[in-house]
């Protein structure tokens, strides 16, 4: 006897259809966002170290803006989940998903106040090292974004079947980006020891957060892929 037939074209798009609008898209709308935000950065740090601190403001409220947008479809996505006992994952997975996506946003409005507030620049000598760096973390955003991306095609099939490999796949090349930020990081934390005594000892320590906090957004972008595959490990 072959698979049930049904409109959709399977029994998996059958029950889709039966519970509704799959609940995934919103936390795709939501990765969109909060990797939107991230994605500013790096012209936030150009416009920084070029003393353009209105195109600096413009940005920032840009990014400002995203973060309250996430938030606003965390919440949406908080109130609207469904509660159905039929969905293919626990309900609390995907909560918990959408917090760490939502942390990526929260890193980067962080980072940009940061950099309004002291009106930071790089160093001369650290420029472009920050620079690849900076360009790299946002890079584990996007992977990240892509690999929920993926979830629809994950949520048809019940979190089973090739989807799962192609996912798998993505998840692997976000696990080697994460790594690469984490030797970036620690290479530009070294350099930064290097100068410590040619700079202003405040102007270090913030420096120093600074680096963390954007090692952070690519830690976060990580854990996603993490969030992901406890999808289709239980």
């Amino acid at each position: 006897m072959g698979a049930l037939k049904t409109k959709g074209g399977t029994m998996g798009n059958f029950i889709s259809d039966m519970l509704g609008r799959s609940p995934v898209e919103p936390l795709q709308k939501h990765i969109k966002t909060a990797y939107d935000a991230a994605a500013l950065l790096p012209s936030l740090f150009v416009a920084a170290n070029l003393n353009d601190w209105v195109k600096v403001d413009e940005i920032t409220n840009a990014i400002r803006q995203l973060e309250n947008d996430a938030d606003d479809l965390k919440n949406d996505i908080r109130s609207n989940l469904p509660k159905s006992l039929f969905m293919p994952v626990p309900r609390q997975d995907l909560l918990e998903l959408v917090l760490v996506q939502d942390k990526v946003a929260n890193l980067s409005k962080q980072i940009a106040g940061m950099v309004r507030l002291r009106k930071m620049q790089i160093p001369a000598p650290l420029a472009d090292m920050f620079a690849d760096f900076v360009s790299r973390c946002v890079d584990a955003a996007k992977k990240a974004k892509q690999s929920v991306n993926e979830l629809d095609e994950l949520y048809e099939t019940g979190f089973r079947g090739a989807e799962v490999k192609v996912v798998e796949k993505l998840i692997a090349k976000l696990d080697r980006i994460e790594t690469e930020t984490d030797n970036m990081q620690a290479d530009l934390q070294e350099q930064v020891y290097l100068m410590e005594k040619g700079l202003p000892p405040v102007e270090v320590m913030f420096l120093y957060k600074l680096i963390d906090m954007l090692g952070d957004v690519a830690d976060q972008a990580e854990r996603i892929g993490r969030r992901l595959e406890l999808l289709w490990a239980k």
